[in-house]
């Protein structure tokens, strides 16, 4: 296993367990530093192959995941290895999609579905989840 991410790195979020997850929108360059060790992508067609170990989502931009029971075992996958991992989550502009599963892992690290959402946008991007459906969907998201 590796190290997980410099917590002031761009785009790393920090979980209320500490976990470091990095959020990213595909359409940007690769940022400098550590290639992730998994990486979690969040698109409506299949993803080009990566270095790095990499998990698709079914997920068309600005709406909601195709398979949801898949999407939360993905997004319970990527918490998981996020404890000794360096987990990215990424989707092509990095708020949307990128956003909502970022509030999902805050839902599972802990954080009340009514307070994930503001949680992401206060240490993540104050842009993200970025349709109310999105919103709706992490207000019901599952923590069990």
């Amino acid at each position: 296993m590796t190290a997980t991410w410099d917590p002031t790195a761009a785009g790393v979020l920090r979980l209320p367990s500490g976990r470091l997850v990095r959020g990213r929108g595909l359409r940007h360059p690769l940022p400098a530093g550590p290639a992730p060790d998994f990486a979690l992508y969040l698109l409506g067609k299949e993803p080009p192959a990566v270095e790095w170990e990499a998990r698709w989502v079914r997920w068309p931009d600005f709406r909601l995941p195709t398979d949801r029971a898949g999407a939360t075992e993905a997004l319970r996958e990527a918490l998981a290895r996020a404890g000794d991992e360096r987990v990215e989550v990424a989707c092509g502009g990095g708020r949307g999609r990128t956003g909502t599963a970022l509030a999902c892992l805050a839902v599972l690290d802990g954080v009340p579905n009514t307070e994930a959402v503001a949680y992401v946008r206060e240490h993540y991007s104050r842009h993200a989840v970025e349709t109310p459906w999105q919103k709706r969907y992490v207000s019901r998201f599952a923590s069990a």
